[in-house]
């Protein structure tokens, strides 16, 4: 029974997502955006090229990007490393060949110029029970809703000046913002179609290196071990994040690309993993039996410690303190936010009673989005902690060593 059904998963997730053609590439449907690889110039790393007419040895010459990745660096075994063919199928890395990886490239294609609507519009196909990934930037909430990051996994936009990359994978149901800089340098992502620990392997543009969605770390490329840096994200229900952001903008359907947007191949999948069976190998780390492999945690991270809340726990405000820095996670419907409660210099403690929020030093109410609404400290704001919302699985696969919330 269970394998029959991981295999009609597999088939769903290859008709939803893997792109189709009779080449496999990224074109599916009648969308009319070009693929994201098509970004990268077509030539061989190291490769130089001069104006017509120039003399090369006085020209001064112009180095491209790599259109590969660079399989000498790595931070895994390359065996570990899936290649989804789309077919019911899989490669590993170690075993592909350059044609392969560059026919997958995108084949579940990134939205590269995003569209946004108003909350009212979306009200016309948004479910209240809809889940979505928030972020506030710019001084305006976004709503991202699953039912488009089933399709296209990574969305890479700038938001109040900040080059920000929303992932979000359906086999783990991971959803994180990053901010997409290393160094001095913006990166924009695709998706390679290959996973790591059942979990989305992006590659960058600008060095072809791959990324491990969860951990937000490069494991294969030119920027092996380099980590990104997750920004504050909420997953709520759609009701939710609209009635504490009634401003919100959301991601819009016009993608150019055409997918179901109206089905969820992933319903059931809960249940097919807490059977141990996973639609790709993971390791020892990723099968821990502190929690259901399927159980969503809120991951934050403070200096070397990481700490995971499952959010079926968090019924109230949870005061805690992490590596030394308190926090306080406050439960949405769908998931739960985290922030500093510090205001002034002082740090802040929160009850709830009678569904109402405040804290013990004020008496001031505050609300989901950690604004004080009423009281003495009316009008402040508590600053969001970055955070990373996932199954419990790929969350201590990517830190074996998270501490669990105990409740």
């Amino acid at each position: 029974m269970g394998a029959t059904r991981l295999a009609v998963l597999v088939a769903l997730v290859a008709a939803a997502c893997g792109a189709g053609g009779e080449d496999g590439g990224g074109n599916a449907g009648s969308g009319t955006s070009p693929p994201a690889s098509s970004l990268a110039p077509q030539s061989t790393v190291g490769e130089t090229t001069a104006p017509p007419g120039s003399n090369p040895s006085t020209e001064p010459s112009v180095v491209r990007p790599p259109t590969d990745v660079d399989l000498s660096l790595s931070s895994v075994p390359l065996g570990d490393v899936y290649f989804d063919t789309f077919d019911g199928g899989s490669v590993r890395l170690s075993d592909s060949t350059p044609a392969l990886r560059a026919r997958l490239l995108d084949a579940i294609p990134p939205i590269d110029g995003p569209v946004y609507e108003s909350a009212e519009s979306a009200d016309s196909w948004l479910g209240a029970d809809d889940l979505v990934l928030g972020y506030v930037g710019g001084g305006r909430a976004h709503a991202f809703p699953f039912r488009i990051l089933n399709f296209h996994e990574i969305v890479n936009d700038v938001i109040g000046d900040v080059p920000v990359l929303v992932s979000y994978c359906p086999l783990c149901r991971s959803a994180i913002v990053y901010e997409r800089v290393v160094g001095e340098r913006e990166l924009s992502f695709g998706n390679t179609s290959a996973l790591y620990e059942s979990d989305l392997v992006m590659v960058d543009r600008e060095t072809f290196s791959y990324w491990w969605q969860v951990a937000g770390e490069a494991i294969v490329g030119e920027l092996t071990r380099t980590r990104l840096e997750p920004l504050p994200s909420t997953v709520a229900t759609w009701a939710q994040w609209k009635q504490s952001h009634p401003g919100t903008i959301v991601l819009s359907r016009d993608t150019g690309f055409e997918r179901p947007y109206d089905r969820d191949p992933f319903l059931g999948y809960e249940e097919i993993i807490d059977e141990g069976r996973f639609a790709f190998p993971v390791g020892d780390a990723a099968r821990d039996p502190r929690l259901a492999a399927s159980a969503l945690v809120v991951a934050v991270e403070v200096g070397s410690v990481v700490r995971s809340y499952p959010v079926e726990r968090v019924a109230g405000p949870v005061n805690d303190t992490v590596d030394g820095v308190p926090v306080v996670v406050l439960p949405v419907t769908g998931g739960a936010a985290v922030f500093f409660p510090v205001v002034g210099g002082d740090v802040l403690e929160f009850v709830e009673s009678g569904g109402v929020w405040s804290d013990t030093s004020t008496g001031s109410t505050w609300d989901g989005t950690g604004a004080a609404v009423a009281g003495p400290l009316a009008g402040s704001r508590l600053e969001p902690a970055p955070s990373r919302t996932s199954f419990w699985f790929a969350i201590v696969g990517a830190f074996p060593d998270t501490e669990v919330w105990a409740g």
